[in-house]
């Protein structure tokens, strides 16, 4: 007996470098996602289509610059021109470290993995290909990466393909010590590949996501807040967030957020909009919003990175408890 899968639909593209011959065996996936595929001798490649999945399609091949398209349709074949990577070398000044690069490796895995259980266990194959850099006027940690990040989640059963675009620590002082980081930010694309499965990393899974970022923007555009969610405080008392947050949907299933400005004393001297408390399970944390709109995606993916910060249990939630953006949809 056979099925045939007739209600299917599938991306179809080409990958040719810049004189037009096809790239064979290049990375094409959905970013932040586990779907993904490789192109044939030809350079040819078919991506089933998901209507849910409205991410950017990244193509990635060593040694040509990553490429991406955000708009693509499986009406009309996808053509996607790599061009070569020439390394950019930063300027080198020869000057006494005031830190060793041990000392900024554990800081970088710090905010990049997290100290949660998940993140102490997860590793990265390659820390050699990671290039740091502290600027002491800017009082700034930075890293780069010219080669993708291969880090090994074993807890969760992921291998994460980690092309980083930016990374950086700012500081209260010149130092590394972790009380006088400021704020710290890293973006990159993301390609997961299940290397594990079974019922305990199943759980790990759902114990990773629980509390997370990503949960708590999936409650925020799906009003799912309470005993089984989060629940916000505002000034240390509950309060009910629709007084805070006004959540449309758009066209293209993406959440526009407007976020209510707290005319606070506290705050009239800094670039924050609004802050608030939240509960989840019993562990605290805040959330701080320096704008007051911001846009989320179908999968609880904020696409304002840079307008929304942690702290306290859910900023310990980084790389090393992530999951795919199609996890649980």
């Amino acid at each position: 007996m056979c099925a045939t899968d007739v209600f299917s639909q599938y991306i179809k593209g080409k990958v040719v470098d810049e004189s037009q011959q096809p790239l064979p065996s290049a990375t094409v996936y959905y970013e932040g996602t586990t779907l993904a595929t490789l192109t044939d001798d030809q350079g040819n490649f078919i991506l089933l289509y998901n209507p849910k999945v409205k991410r950017p399609i990244v193509v990635s091949y060593m040694g040509y610059v990553t490429a991406y398209a955000e708009n693509y349709s499986v009406d009309k074949p996808l053509k996607v021109i790599m061009r070569q990577s020439t390394s950019s070398l930063r300027e080198v000044v020869i000057k006494k470290e005031r830190f060793t690069r041990k000392e900024k490796m554990a800081i970088f895995k710090e905010r990049f993995l997290g100290i949660s259980p998940f993140g102490l266990r997860t590793t990265i194959e390659n820390e050699e290909d990671i290039e740091l850099e502290y600027d002491e006027e800017k009082m700034m940690l930075k890293a780069y990466s010219d080669k993708p990040l291969i880090i090994i989640n074993r807890a969760l059963g992921y291998k994460i393909n980690y092309e980083l675009v930016d990374f950086e620590i700012q500081f209260t002082k010149v130092s590394l010590n972790p009380h006088t980081v400021k704020r710290a930010f890293y973006s990159g694309y993301t390609r997961f590949e299940e290397i594990k499965s079974s019922t305990a990393v199943i759980n790990n899974r759902e114990e990773a996501y629980k509390g997370s970022p990503m949960h708590f923007f999936r409650c925020l555009t799906g009003y799912s807040w309470g005993a089984e969610s989060f629940n916000l405080f505002y000034k240390g008392l509950i309060t009910t967030p629709a007084n805070h947050f006004t959540v449309y949907k758009q066209d293209d299933d993406r959440f526009k957020v407007l976020i209510k400005k707290q005319n606070e004393p506290e705050l009239l001297d800094s670039n924050i909009v609004a802050v608030f408390g939240l509960m989840y399970n019993g562990e605290k944390s805040s959330v701080y919003f320096t704008t007051d709109t911001i846009y989320v995606d179908a999968f609880g993916n904020n696409l304002s990175p840079r307008d929304v910060s942690f702290a306290g249990f859910i900023q310990g939630k980084r790389l090393g408890d992530t999951l795919p953006l199609n996890y649980g949809l």
